[in-house]
C-alpha cells in the first residue's frame, strides 16, 4: 500500500459518469497499454454470453442493455484520473503515447445485442462488440457488472411475475437490502423490466419514471399511544392513499382499529404470520365492516415459491411487496456472463478465435441467434455464423460510439411481457424443467474443430 497515492479521506463517494473509465479491473489498463503499441490497431469483436444457467433458472432476462450503450457512450478520462494511473506501479513506465491514447479515448465501435427484456438460454451471445483492440477490451468489466447485475434480477422478477400471475400487483421493496444506493436503483429498474408494477425507491422513480409506492413502518404505529391514533394521524394527512400497516401488535385487531374509524382507506399491509389465512379473515373483516374497495397488500420475506403458494391457496391478497428475495436474487445472487474475443480483423482478414481451455472453451467468429416458433411459442433457438443472418435476435444497437435509439424503458418492459407468453410451458412454471433446446450450427463446429487443428497441431 505504501505505493498508493495519497486519496481523500471523505467517507462516500457517488459513482457517475466521469467515474466510468475507472470502473474497471487493473488488467484491462495493462493489456490495453499493450495495444496502444499495435500498428496499426487491429479490429476485433467480443461476445458476451452466459456458459450455463443458474441451477434454479430455466431461463435468463437481458437487462442492464440501456445502461450499458449509455456508459460507452460517456466514458472518458480526464486529467485527475489519468495522473492517478500514472503513479500506479504497473503503469509507471508505459509510455507517454499510452496516457495521451487514453486522453483522446472515446468508443468508436459497434455493438449488437438483443433487445433488453429478450428471454435468452446459456451459450448465447446477447450482446456482440466490434471495435478497435484496445477499446474493446477497455470496456469489459464495465459492460459485465451493468449487463450480468440487471440480468440476474430482471430474471428473478421475471419468475415472481409467472408465479403472481397477471391479476395481482407486484412492489419491489428491496433497496433497503440492496448491496449499496447504485445497486438498489438498478434492482428497481430491473424489477421493472421483469414485470414489475412499482417500487418503494424514490431515486427509481424520479430518475426512470417507475411507478412509486409505499405504506408506513412498524415504528410508525410505534410512534404513537395507540394503533387508532397512529391509523388516523396517517389517514389526516393521506385520507386517499392510506395504506395501514396492521400486524404491529396483533393482525385481527389491527384490522378492526382501522375500520373502527369508521373512515375509507386504500388498504391494509399483512407483514407476518400465517398469510393465506390472515388475509382471508382480514377480507371477511374488510367486507362486513363496510370497506370491500380496501385492498390487500402481504409482504415479509416473499419470494416467488411462498407467492405461488399463496396464490394456490387462493388468498385473497391484491399486492405483494418483494425485497430481499429480489434486490439480492438471493437464491441465485449472481451470474457468469463472460465477454470473450471471437475475431480479430487485421491485413484485410478475419481471423477467428477461440478458448480450448477445459470446461471454458468458445466457439470462434461473430455469431448470430436465431429463433424458431411453433404455435406462437419458443420451440428452438439455434446460435449460427453471422454472416447472412442479419434477421436474428442480435441487431444493430450502436453505431461509430453512437445508439441509433433509446429504447424507453416501457418498451423493454412490454417486450419482456411478451416474452414471458411466448415460453414453453415447462419453462414457465418454478422447477427445474428439460433444457431448451440450443443448437449450435455445424458450421460453428466445423471452424472450431480447423482452428483447432491449426492452432494445437505441432
Amino acid at each position: 500500500m505504501r505505493d498508493q497515492p495519497a486519496t481523500s479521506s471523505g467517507g462516500t463517494f457517488t459513482l457517475g459518469d466521469r467515474d466510468l473509465a475507472l470502473a474497471t479491473d487493473l488488467y484491462q489498463l495493462t493489456m490495453a497499454a499493450v495495444y496502444a503499441e499495435l500498428e496499426p490497431m487491429p479490429a476485433s469483436t467480443f461476445e458476451l454470453f452466459v456458459r450455463r444457467l443458474p441451477a434454479s433458472r430455466n431461463f435468463l432476462v437481458l437487462g442492464g442493455l440501456e445502461q450499458a450503450l449509455a456508459a460507452l457512450e460517456a466514458l472518458r478520462f480526464d486529467g485527475e484520473q489519468l495522473a492517478y494511473l500514472r503513479s500506479l506501479p504497473p503503469l509507471r513506465g508505459v509510455s507517454t503515447a499510452f496516457f495521451d491514447r487514453l486522453a483522446a479515448f472515446r468508443f468508436s465501435g459497434e455493438v449488437w445485442a438483443m433487445p433488453e427484456g429478450t428471454v435468452f438460454f446459456a451459450q448465447e451471445p446477447v450482446l456482440r462488440v466490434t471495435a478497435p483492440l484496445l477499446e474493446a477490451q477497455l470496456v469489459e468489466t464495465l459492460l459485465l457488472s451493468i449487463v450480468n447485475f440487471q440480468t440476474t434480477i430482471a430474471s428473478k422478477a421475471a419468475r415472481v411475475r409467472l408465479a403472481a400471475g397477471d391479476a395481482v400487483g407486484l412492489a419491489e421493496f428491496g433497496g433497503r437490502r440492496a448491496h449499496g444506493p447504485q445497486a438498489a436503483a438498478w434492482a428497481a429498474r430491473a424489477a421493472y423490466l421483469g414485470g414489475f408494477d412499482s417500487t418503494s425507491n424514490v431515486l427509481a422513480g424520479q430518475r426512470l419514471g417507475i411507478p412509486v409506492v409505499g405504506t408506513m413502518a412498524h415504528s410508525f404505529v410505534m410512534a404513537f399511544a395507540d394503533e387508532e391514533q397512529a391509523f388516523e394521524r396517517y389517514l389526516d394527512t393521506f385520507p386517499e392513499h392510506a395504506i395501514l400497516l396492521v400486524d404491529t401488535y396483533d393482525t385481527l385487531e389491527g384490522v378492526r382499529h382501522a375500520l373502527a374509524l369508521g373512515r375509507p382507506f386504500a388498504g391494509v399491509r399483512l407483514d407476518s404470520g400465517d398469510l393465506a389465512a390472515l388475509a382471508r379473515e382480514t377480507r371477511r373483516l374488510l367486507d362486513a365492516g363496510g370497506r370491500p374497495e380496501a385492498r390487500i397488500f402481504a409482504s415479509g420475506d416473499l419470494d416467488e415459491w411462498k407467492i405461488a403458494a399463496l396464490r394456490a391457496a387462493g388468498a385473497p391478497i391484491d399486492a405483494f411487496g418483494v425485497g430481499t428475495q429480489l434486490s439480492t436474487s438471493a437464491d441465485a445472487p449472481y451470474l457468469g456472463g463472460i465477454y470473450k474475443l471471437v475475431e480479430i480483423e487485421a491485413g484485410g482478414r478475419a481471423l477467428p478465435k477461440f478458448k480450448a481451455s477445459a470446461g471454458k472453451a468458445t466457439y470462434p467468429g461473430k455469431k448470430q441467434v436465431v429463433r424458431e416458433m411453433s404455435a406462437g411459442r419458443m420451440a428452438r433457438d439455434r446460435v449460427v455464423p453471422a454472416a447472412g443472418q442479419e434477421g436474428g435476435l442480435l441487431r444493430p444497437v450502436l453505431r461509430a460510439g453512437r445508439r441509433l435509439r433509446a429504447e424507453p424503458l416501457a418498451g423493454a418492459r412490454a417486450h419482456c411481457r411478451a416474452e414471458l407468453a411466448r415460453l414453453p410451458e415447462p419453462l414457465r412454471q418454478l422447477d427445474p424443467a428439460e433444457p431448451y433446446a440450443v443448437e449450435v450450427d455445424p458450421a460453428l463446429e466445423e471452424l472450431l474443430n480447423e482452428e483447432r487443428q491449426r492452432l494445437l497441431t505441432p
